[in-house]
């Protein structure tokens, strides 16, 4: 334990800070799973209480963020886009760009079972991580480590998350032209349950019109819808053509007899 703890230092010069109080930042990366096996360290903790505030102050320095820099949009339009910037996969990216998973104390099961690369744990790892540098370091240490970050993100989601989203796009589209309403199904999943991906794909009419994939079913029908919305000759932001529109040939008469999955 104290060697895998003694890697901490290294994580601290990777990112570029030093905690002041070291058993915070030991804290964040003991997981629940770990103490349950654990007969030697009963003085840890879990990181659960750390990521209950990282989760809050996170939102706060998000949200304060956005209204700074967005003074002309609306309420609905900035909770959009903090929606996009701490949603789960977003940040359980973060956590892998600090490879902060290669830190985590599990249990034997927990690890067998993948969870150091679990999209789950790595978003509660990287909370427990803010919440534990909002103790140590306060706001203004905190958005300091953030808002670098937090502006590249900006700048990549902002366009689409101020933008209304494919599957409202598309529905709109489809019953003001057509008098129909777009349907989803899922066509293949693959992988392990702590890392599985979904191709959903969506009908008009029975007629299929866009396939997408993703690590969850609303990923995977959001591609799918940006698909129908380029298919049907409208404005699709951010659709790029990943081939499987021909790999999974939307005229074939076995997709069309799929049974629906709502």
């Amino acid at each position: 334990m104290e060697s895998k703890f003694h890697t901490l230092i290294e994580l601290q010069d990777a990112v570029g800070l030093r905690f002041n109080d070291f058993t915070l930042i030991q804290r964040a990366f003991v997981h629940r799973s770990y103490l349950h096996e654990a007969d030697d360290d009963s003085d840890l903790q879990d990181n659960q209480r750390l990521e209950f505030l990282g989760d809050a102050v996170l939102s706060f320095i998000v949200s304060e963020l956005l209204f700074r820099r967005y003074p002309e949009r609306r309420e609905g339009e900035l909770t959009n886009l903090r929606s996009a910037l701490v949603k789960r996969e977003s940040l359980s990216r973060f956590a892998r760009e600090l490879c902060l998973g290669e830190y985590l104390l599990l249990g034997r099961g927990e690890e067998e079972n993948g969870g150091r690369s679990r999209h789950t744990t790595l978003c509660d790892t990287y909370e427990a991580f803010i919440g534990a540098l909002y103790l140590d370091q306060g706001i203004a240490g905190l958005r300091g480590f953030l808002e670098p970050r937090l502006l590249t993100e900006i700048e990549r989601v902002a366009h689409f998350a101020l933008a209304k989203d494919a599957k409202s796009r598309l529905q709109e589209w489809v019953q003001a032209a057509m008098g129909q309403t777009p349907r989803y199904r899922t066509v293949h999943t693959e992988g392990p349950d702590h890392a599985r991906k979904f191709i959903r794909q969506v009908t008009i009419d029975k007629q299929p019109y866009g396939v997408g994939e993703g690590q969850s079913k609303q990923e995977a029908e959001q591609a799918a819808a940006a698909m129908a919305l380029a298919r049907l000759g409208q404005t699709s932001p951010g659709y790029v053509d990943s081939g499987l529109a021909e790999e999974y040939d939307l005229a074939s008469v076995e997709m069309q007899k799929e049974q629906d999955e709502e």
